[in-house]
């Protein structure tokens, strides 16, 4: 049975999801929102069936352990064959700087060797195209297998007997073997020694990223893995940042909740460029500005989009994939997202706010200037022009639209913190126009999203319901932490969302049914809340129940179930990864508390 004790490769154009046994089950082909060739997680069968997988184990597999090699993202997975003999299975996408430039290849590596005795090794590569409906052509060569589909050919090149790769022979393991899987080019130098100057290459690339992240004195390994799960999920090349991986993993059983996440959200986006920035990492804020004016200048009238395809452009309408089951038989199977038809109005300060720490940090070496804020006006005028109107809101609602507290405060924060970077730029007579938009929504938000009889904001305009989102008011200013009303709407909050140590988005049913699961993000923001109020022991204490949550490597999905623990959603989920490192940065002890606590 498929489940999410995965772990993720990648080198910020592809990226892989590994089972414990070894089993690359999940990769998409040429970059993050490809054709998935490697697609099991999505077959739906028992977990047994190769199909759509990249297997590389000993007869009678036992999986010992799995372990990303230090700060790095090169995995490590042990496997025995219950006869004594055992082997090692080391997993990377290569990644390093090559010719003053960052080299990042649409490429897998697997190195198999032998740690005990001389176990059998069978491999099986068994890639899939169009979604799960196609087998490609297989090419063998000499020292390669060619993976012909209509849109992408693969080339494994490998120094094991290639006949017992294409027949699926198993064979003794006396010393390692290598794989390369990736674009149709011959390897010009031995095989061996390749793979051995990219693991070293890409070992040493995210030794010094990491050296260079800032991180808290506590929880140091869990912001470290989340901070590298972040940039893999990044897709360079454009600047896009996806929200995971994965396509279609149920926010529950049989829900039919399946959605496409291989995309860029405005929303989401900024909250990783905000929990990088924390840590120090801001270029990835610089490359996602570069793709944010690359698709703010194709809008009429500045006009975004809640969500865009990596590669600007591309169609991203929602179907269904017929060659897949779905996770355990879950489906459906989405391929694109119908939310890119949707308006939801937070998406202009979602992204002012990542842009406004270009112009304070001085560290930049292109900092913002006055071109870059006239462009970011243009987004703050449809703020201003539709702080009120009604949307899908932050959890894109399907079936029903209204003015939500939210996407109208997220507005306020456009326009309130374009007068302070018009401040910051000495353009006094902007800041004033600007400081006069803000103050008129905020006037509208407080006398139409309060309820003075519940003593709380509630989620949209002149409604009852109370959403997790309202806990991010005073996250972004709107309200500050002690005021009356947000300590009324937290305890509202907690009285009717939190269930144990996790916090629903809502739970009035939607377009589908009443929500089962907790979003995880949710209760890093309840955190966050605690300790802003001054509630910290509370606070460090979820937290640590929210850690504990994590996969066997460190990594988190969207949703958990609030009963069993299970983690259901898309996978790896960029939101639950903020959510933790921004709690850990909050909560921390500093260094020179951790170091030298007082006797």
């Amino acid at each position: 049975m498929s489940t999410l004790d995965l772990g993720v490769i990648g080198n910020s154009c592809i990226a892989a999801l590994i089972s414990r046994s070894a089993r690359i089950e999940w990769c998409c082909f040429p970059r993050l929102d490809g054709d998935p060739l490697f697609c099991s997680l999505l077959h739906g069968g028992d977990g047994k069936d190769a199909d759509g997988s990249f297997d590389v184990a000993p007869e009678g597999a036992i999986p010992v352990s799995q372990r990303y090699r230090g700060n790095t993202g090169v995995l490590e997975t042990e496997l025995a064959d219950g006869d004594g003999g055992a082997l090692k299975v080391t997993d990377f996408a290569p990644r390093f700087k090559r010719y003053g430039r960052i080299f990042r290849p649409a490429m897998l590596v697997r190195r198999i060797e032998p740690t005990r005795g001389r176990p059998r090794l069978r491999v099986r590569v068994r890639p899939r195209c169009e979604y799960g409906a196609e087998t490609p052509v297989r090419i063998p060569g000499s020292n390669h297998v060619r993976f012909c589909c209509d849109d992408v050919t693969l080339r494994l090149t490998t120094d094991a007997p290639i006949s017992y790769v294409t027949e699926e022979v198993p064979f003794p393991l006396d010393g390692p073997v290598n794989f390369i899987l990736g674009p149709d080019e011959p390897p010009t130098e031995s095989l061996s020694r390749l793979v051995r100057d990219y693991l070293e290459q890409t070992e040493e690339y995210w030794i010094d990223w990491v050296r260079d992240l800032s991180v808290p004195f506590e929880w140091q390994s869990a912001v470290i893995r989340a901070a590298i799960t972040l940039k893999l999920c990044a897709f360079e090349e454009t600047g896009a940042i996806v929200a995971a991986l994965t396509t279609s993993i149920p926010e529950a059983a049989g829900s039919s909740r399946t959605w496409d996440y291989r995309y860029c959200w405005m929303r989401d986006a900024y909250f990783v460029v905000h929990a990088l920035n924390r840590l120090g990492a801001t270029r990835t804020m610089e490359d996602y500005l570069r793709f944010v004016t690359t698709v703010a200048t194709s809008e009429p009238e500045r006009r975004l989009k809640p969500v865009y395809p990596v590669v600007p452009g591309r169609d991203m309408t929602e179907r269904l994939a017929r060659g897949l089951a779905g996770y355990r038989g879950m489906g459906p199977v989405r391929i694109g997202n119908a939310a890119a038809l949707q308006t939801q109005n937070d998406v202009y300060g979602s992204v002012i706010l990542a842009a406004a720490q270009m112009f304070y940090d001085e560290r930049l070496p292109r900092p913002g200037d006055r071109a870059l804020f006239q462009q970011l006006e243009r987004l703050g005028e449809q703020a201003a022009a539709r702080a009120f109107d009604p949307d899908a809101g932050p959890w894109e609602y399907r079936g029903r639209v209204a003015t939500h507290t939210f996407s109208s405060a997220m507005c306020w924060v456009a326009c309130s913190r374009l007068a302070k970077i018009a401040r910051n730029l000495g353009l006094d007579e902007r800041a004033l126009h600007w400081d006069h938009e803000a103050e008129r929504i905020r006037a509208t938000i407080c006398a139409r999203a309060w309820d003075a009889e519940r003593n709380t904001f509630v989620a949209s305009f002149d409604g009852r319901e109370i959403d997790a989102s309202l806990l991010l008011l005073q996250e972004i200013g709107f309200v500050p932490a002690r005021d009356p009303r947000f300590l009324g709407t937290l305890a509202a909050v907690e009285r009717e969302l939190r269930r144990g140590s996790f916090l629903f988005r809502y739970t009035r049913a939607d377009d589908f049914g009443t929500p089962i699961t907790a979003f995880l993000v949710c209760a890093f923001w309840y955190v966050d809340a605690l300790a802003a109020v001054g509630r910290r022991e509370e606070a460090r204490a979820i937290f640590e129940q929210m850690l504990a949550r994590r996969n066997h490597l460190g990594l988190l999905s969207e949703d958990v179930d609030a009963t069993t623990g299970e983690l259901w959603g898309n996978f790896p989920q960029t939101y639950s990864l903020v959510g933790l490192i921004v709690s850990a940065t909050r909560l921390s002890r500093s260094w020179e508390a951790g170091l030298w606590p007082e006797s």
